[in-house]
């Protein structure tokens, strides 16, 4: 199944402006990424709390609704919306109607009929969290947790704030992105949201075959060579090569990725002496990154799963109010 996104922000924004649903960063104005990253900042340090909770979602259902596995990206979000002092449902979709039989939107109708707030879906189709989020009942906000290569959009916004807490402006700065390019939602998050936020240097190293062809159209510098690619960057961020959704010739082996693109102490050298290292995860030491590199000063990699919970704090409690303002507006409508 291929499901194509629609091509503007009309279904994630309220009639305000406001989010309603977070299914891309794709055509979202600058204004929202900085205000979702202006709310994360102020949830980064709840977690350093004796009572690691806030009462805004208190009373709310929050279902995360994976389709694919993810235990980084389903945890966050789990704790995420248990701070914000909601109720939590995680759905087992391998033991799920779905797996029987029952369509998409019969599951979505029963989650539905159970009072459910908000959903959190993860989907190995591109374009399904825009799908559910046209068919979804008005009073439930959809947030996408990745679908297949389209988006990752809070990944990509906690990249956003990773970044900003190290570097502070995105205008002067040099970011490359590296490895699998080809099948990375992150990738294709990360440059709409660095072109988005004022990036003047969004460069793409990876080999020919991982580059999808059009990349040019996202604003960024193609690069084959490690080299020349990430001279003189601030920012490094890795891609986990995505052996499950190649097709067989795309790589002649993991070892030979490694000897070409993969970040070692002596190519990070290439860059600004304060670069940091990012990647989504999971890790694949000796594939994409040396130890030495992911473990060392210049990583950032933990600092991304810290921000990841306060960004997803922040995408929840704004979808939420979003709902709550478009059925305001939608009753004074109908007035």
């Amino acid at each position: 199944m291929t499901l194509a996104p629609p091509p503007s922000s009309r279904v994630q924004l309220t009639e305000d402006g406001k989010l309603r649903h977070f299914l891309s960063v794709e055509h979202l104005p600058r204004s929202l990424l900085e205000d979702i990253l202006d709310t994360a900042a102020s949830f980064v340090d709840v977690g350093g709390r004796a009572i690691k909770k806030v009462p805004l979602l208190r009373g709310k259902t929050v279902v995360n609704l994976f389709f694919e596995s993810s235990t980084r990206t389903r945890s966050t979000f789990e704790l995420a919306a248990k701070r914000l002092s909601a109720d939590v449902l995680n759905l087992d979709i391998a033991k799920s109607a779905t797996s029987k039989g029952e369509t998409l939107l019969d599951t979505l109708r029963n989650l539905e009929a159970m009072a459910a707030d908000m959903f959190v879906v993860r989907h190995g189709d591109s374009g399904a969290a825009h799908f559910i989020a046209e068919h979804v009942c008005p009073q439930v906000a959809i947030i996408n947790g990745g679908d297949g290569r389209h988006a990752h959009p809070t990944q990509g916004m906690l990249d956003m704030l990773t970044i900003r807490r190290h570097k502070g402006s995105f205008e002067n700065l040099s970011v490359a992105i590296v490895g699998d390019i080809l099948h990375s939602r992150v990738a294709r998050s990360n440059m709409l949201a660095l072109k988005t936020l004022g990036c003047p240097d969004i460069r793409v190293i990876a080999p020919k075959t991982l580059l999808p062809v059009g990349i040019e159209q996202y604003g960024v510098k193609v690069y084959t060579d490690m080299t020349t690619g990430l001279k003189d960057v601030d920012v490094v961020i890795m891609l986990r090569l995505q052996r499950e959704r190649m097709a067989g010739g795309l790589l002649p082996s993991e070892g030979e990725f490694y000897r070409l693109f993969g970040l070692t102490t002596a190519r990070l050298a290439g860059a600004k002496p304060d670069a940091i290292v990012m990647h989504p995860g999971p890790i694949n030491r000796g594939v994409e990154i040396e130890s030495a590199v992911a473990d060392g000063n210049q990583s950032v990699i933990l600092n991304q799963v810290t921000y990841g919970i306060a960004v997803r704090m922040a995408v929840l409690s704004m979808a939420m109010s979003g709902q709550t303002a478009q059925r305001q507006f939608e009753q004074e409508k109908a007035q």
